[in-house]
């Protein structure tokens, strides 16, 4: 894995340039930065993590969410990218968008999950949990690289629970789609059944407790040779070295 300094966008807006034979050591930090790098295809899996900080790259991850719900036969509600708390994710190769995920914080001005949810996330505010939620994820559906939405799935975590001190994640699912975010991420139900207006599609509510996350990345981040028997998501995150200087870095540039 491996940083891309090569003009200042790429080093503002690039999270990681990711080469999975290789650790982060550009992001150790006793390790100096590693110049010269360079993206390929994704074939090779080679990609970047970046934030969909300018209007182009905004506009690319909302038109793969558009193209991926529908394809789906689901409704894609307007939600504004620019809003103070959310951010964007985006993976890519070779400018191509891959797959993107939003991640809002909470604040006075709520979350999306309270239109359908509020007493359930209230019941976490209320016992003085700090909620994040999960928005907006599509996948390219020609991508079948794990380390792509593992590596989304880690730095939405590093931003939600390193940056903004989140106790929890939680998820709006089509109930067919519950039992992918259950095995490979650990999420638990925490919501009934219902229909969500934004998609037109059915959902419930998942919650992810980050502590579990923690452990899990703690156990298993890096350790692919654990993937078979393992079965989750959390062998093909970061290792926790590499978390460590991914979250440095990441605090240093967040406001």
């Amino acid at each position: 894995m491996v940083i891309d300094q090569r003009d200042a966008d790429n080093w503002q807006n690039t999270i990681v340039s990711f080469e999975p034979e290789h650790r982060l050591r550009d992001l150790c930090i006793s390790e100096p930065d590693q110049p010269n790098t360079h993206e390929v295809a994704v074939q090779q899996q080679k990609f970047k993590i970046r934030l969909a900080t300018n209007e182009d790259r905004r506009d690319s991850a909302s038109l793969l969410i558009e193209k991926m719900y529908s394809w789906r036969g689901y409704a894609t509600g307007a939600t504004s990218n620019e809003e103070p708390n959310r951010v964007t994710l985006v993976a890519s190769a070779n400018e191509h968008i891959l797959a993107t995920l939003t991640l809002g914080y909470d604040s006075p001005m709520g979350l999306m999950v309270d239109d359908m949810y509020k007493t359930e996330v209230d019941s976490l505010r209320n016992s003085g949990r700090v909620v994040c939620e999960l928005t907006k994820l599509a996948v390219d559906q020609n991508v079948r690289s794990k380390d792509v939405l593992a590596s989304l799935f880690h730095i939405a975590y590093i931003y939600g629970k390193k940056i903004h001190n989140g106790t929890d994640f939680v998820i709006e699912v089509n109930p067919r789609h519950a039992l992918f975010y259950k095995k490979m991420l650990g999420f638990e139900d925490f919501g009934e059944e219902k229909t969500c207006p934004r998609v037109n599609a059915p959902a419930i509510l998942l919650r992810l407790d980050l502590d579990h996350a923690t452990r899990k990345i703690a156990e298993l981040g890096g350790k692919k040779n654990l993937a078979k028997g393992e079965k989750s998501y959390y062998p093909y995150f970061f290792t926790p070295e590499d978390e460590l200087g991914i979250t440095l870095r990441l605090r240093r540039e967040t406001p």
